[in-house]
């Protein structure tokens, strides 16, 4: 049981990752941002991004915050999975 729990929440984290890529390769195209595809998606990633987007300004004209968000989010992923980890262990099953 515990090993599904950590597939899901990996499969969930990696879910969310494939999105934040998605939309950063939607920048690159003109309107696809406007999109009703694009408003979803964006309300998904935003609230993740807006944060790192305040604490780290663009280079000329790359917004690097998108990576950041990246790597913190496979890190949450690996917190995640401990803290699945951990909880079986203390309530040994």
């Amino acid at each position: 049981m515990e090993g599904n729990i950590k597939q899901v929440i990996a499969l969930l984290f990696d879910i969310y990752r494939y999105m934040i890529f998605i939309y950063i390769i939607m920048s690159w195209l003109p309107n696809l941002r406007d999109t009703k595809f694009g408003q979803i998606l964006g309300g998904f990633v935003e609230p993740v991004l807006a944060p790192f987007r305040k604490i780290i300004p663009p280079l000329g004209m790359i917004d690097i915050s998108p990576i950041v968000a990246i790597i913190a989010v496979m890190f949450a992923k690996v917190g995640a999975i401990a803290a699945v980890g951990f909880l079986f262990s203390i309530l040994g099953m």
